[in-house]
């Protein structure tokens, strides 16, 4: 296959996809059994993580996902508040069941046959609720007479909070179904050229074939919310390389050696939440910063409630050529999961191998210093059995 850039660059996923293609029914999930779950709530990845669990555990089931609820507005306590958004608006329904062809199925509450009440299944809660029971469960309900119903119902705790019974590698191909629907996804491509355009103008030497110009994206957390989790959680977990302020993560970014300088930086930031006004001044010669104001953008995002905007950043930093992200953070993480995978679909024999892959394609985790003082490159170890270090962060990198 190509370069990275040609790989993702684009925007696209790796599967092809034929609008109006058949699918033959007879093949994969069962389309006459079907799961229903909580709506999704907390951050976008959080929710992409809840969605994911609840595909796997409908495959696991073999039923058919009727198509959960997300939500674009962001209340972490007050659920009553939170608005409602279909999985459709967000991402292609069409394209995640071509993808997903097989291995998981969504479907729309139109299917429904009859008008029965579904059959409830309330997940146990606490500490006396353990993994195994949770399985158990699960099993119960693959079997008669419980599987005779054409739904089922998941109800209480949002899905993010279930038990874990997946490999990452499940994950991996339910995220890499998920292609974001055309209006958002051209929002994204807007930004992505201008940050491409603005390298090529710095580019004195710019060859004829006009090469799109690469650019380095920096998950940039230190809002206000962020510090005060993250320095509660180095206290509780014992970990000092968890936070990082604004000096550390310009230091950090200066000092990977692959950088060809100057390179345009796109510093994805929550703008609203930055007490510090200052995160475009102080970087290296070279390296030059724009976050969405500065890049003439915030246009594009103010018309869009939080959870599309996070998707279009999502996408921005999923297509850079360098990503530096904070590997406690469920978006870096979830980015560099997708980046590791494409990598690897790319023949990337010995993906931690600077020489093998150089810098494009390549990831790094601020907060982890690498032995020669820069950050630490950074993939995803894509045969853990479960997703834990992606939801709750991890210091242990596979590289």
């Amino acid at each position: 296959m190509g370069s990275f850039y040609e790989f993702i660059g684009t925007g696209q996923r790796y599967f092809n996809w034929v609008p109006g293609s058949s699918l033959d029914s007879s093949v994969g999930v069962r389309r006459d059994k079907f799961l229903v779950v909580p709506q999704m709530v907390w951050g976008l990845n959080n929710q992409k993580i809840a969605f994911a669990r609840a595909c796997l555990t409908a495959r696991f089931l073999n039923r058919t996902l009727l198509m959960p609820s997300f939500s674009a507005s962001l209340f972490y306590k007050e659920i009553e508040r939170l608005e409602p958004m279909d999985f459709d608006k967000l991402f292609s329904f069409d394209k995640f069941n071509f993808h997903c062809h097989g291995f998981v199925q969504l479907g729309r509450f139109s299917s429904l046959s009859n008008q029965s009440k579904p059959f409830l299944l309330k997940k146990g809660e606490g500490r006396r609720w353990t993994l195994e029971r949770d399985l158990t469960q699960l099993k119960e309900f693959r079997e008669n007479p419980i599987d005779e119903n054409e739904v089922i119902k998941i109800v209480g705790k949002n899905p993010f909070l279930w038990h874990d019974h997946w490999p990452v590698k499940d994950y991996a191909t339910v995220f890499e179904c998920l292609v974001l629907v055309d209006e958002i996804a051209s929002e994204a491509t807007k930004v992505v050229s201008k940050l491409r355009n603005l390298g090529n103008s710095m580019e004195r030497n710019a060859p004829s074939t006009q090469v799109p110009a690469p650019y380095v994206a920096v998950h940039m957390r230190v809002e206000k919310d962020w510090m005060i989790h993250c320095k509660n959680l180095e206290q509780r977990s014992n970990i000092r390389q968890i936070c990082s302020n604004k000096e550390e993560v310009m230091e950090r970014v200066a000092d990977i050696s692959s950088l060809k300088l100057p390179v345009v930086v796109y510093l994805a930031v929550a703008d609203d939440l930055l007490e510090d006004s200052s995160i475009l001044t102080g970087w290296k010669e070279g390296i030059v910063p724009f976050e969405k104001k500065k890049l003439g953008v915030w246009d594009i995002y103010k018309k869009y409630p939080y959870l599309v905007q996070s998707a279009i950043d999502y996408d921005v930093c999923l297509r850079a050529d360098v990503f530096v992200g904070n590997s406690f953070s469920t978006f870096s993480s979830l980015i560099v999961l997708e980046r590791t995978q494409k990598l690897m679909k790319l023949g990337t024999s010995i993906p931690c191998d600077m020489e093998v892959v150089g810098s494009a394609g390549a990831s790094f985790a601020y907060n982890i210093l690498s032995e020669t003082g820069g950050p630490k490159r950074w993939m995803t170890n894509m045969s853990d059995s479960s997703l834990r270090s992606i939801s709750y962060g991890t210091n242990n990198l596979s590289c």
